[in-house]
C-alpha cells in the first residue's frame, strides 16, 4: 500500500531542474522532490506521496494525521517510526 505522510522539511536544494528536500518522518528522513510544492521551505510540514511532496500541511495537521497513520497500524509497512518530531 502506498500512504501520503506527513514529514517535516529539513533541507531543501536544487538539483538540475528539480527542487529536492530532505524530509523527516519521526525518526527517518528520506528525500522527496519539491516541485509541487514551490511554497515549501525548511521547516514546514509537506504530504508526500511516492517520493514527492504534493502539498502543504501546518504542524497540529501533521501530528494529527501521523497519529492517525500510526493507530491504523499503517507505518509500520512503511517502515516509518510513530510521531512528527519538531515542533511539538
Amino acid at each position: 500500500m502506498c500512504l501520503a505522510v506527513p514529514g517535516k522539511i529539513l533541507e531543501v536544494e536544487q538539483q538540475v531542474d528539480n527542487r529536492v528536500g530532505i524530509i523527516q518522518f519521526g525518526g527517518i528522513t528520506r528525500q522527496a522532490y519539491l516541485d509541487f510544492v514551490p511554497e515549501a521551505n525548511v521547516g514546514d510540514y509537506v504530504i508526500v506521496h511516492v517520493g514527492f511532496a504534493i502539498s502543504r500541511v501546518d504542524a497540529e495537521e501533521a501530528r494529527r494525521t501521523y497519529d492517525l497513520l500510526e493507530q491504523m497500524g499503517l507505518l509500520e509497512g512503511e517502515g516509518l517510526k510513530a510521531g512528527v518530531e519538531g515542533d511539538q
